[in-house]
């Protein structure tokens, strides 16, 4: 599934998108937004909060949390919460689709929306925003190639 590509623009695309979603772009948020828009894959605000400590060492664990928060609220990123887990992950890929989550590794996959099919059966009185869907299992590798277990 493709990932949003900053590599040639850098800051300035993160900074119009920003603006563009009414955040302003302030140079801690552009930092945040770096990583977990362009560059990490579905992180935890652990493994924000470890890359902006590397990076950015005076951004603090409360501005990683308002940005993630506020981006959540723009709709640019997607809180995901799992089951038997108090950590949200958080997804830059806001279309629908659904997740794989390998119980063996813990690592989470996106999934394009058409390898899993889920229909809306309920009735008019039903107002349904969202449907999120977690196929959860162990990953066996490319079975055609003989490689998975």
């Amino acid at each position: 599934m493709a990932r949003r590509d900053a590599s040639s623009q850098g800051y300035a695309l993160v900074e119009r998108e920003l603006r563009r979603a009414g955040i302003q772009p302030t140079a801690q948020r552009i930092a945040i937004c770096s990583y977990v828009l362009y560059q990490a894959d579905h992180p935890c605000v652990d493994e924000v909060k470890s890359w902006v400590d590397r990076h950015f060492p005076k951004i603090s664990l409360a501005t990683v949390y308002n940005t993630l928060n506020m981006l959540v609220e723009a709709k640019l990123l997607r809180a995901v919460r799992l089951p038997n887990s108090d950590k949200v992950r958080f997804d830059s890929h806001v279309q629908a689709h659904a997740h794989f989550l390998d119980e063996m590794t813990g690592e989470l996959e996106d999934l394009d929306a058409g390898r899993v099919e889920i229909g809306n059966r309920l009735g008019p009185e039903y107002e349904v925003e969202d449907i999120e869907v977690l196929v959860r299992g162990v990953r066996r590798g490319d079975v055609r190639s003989g490689s998975g277990g």
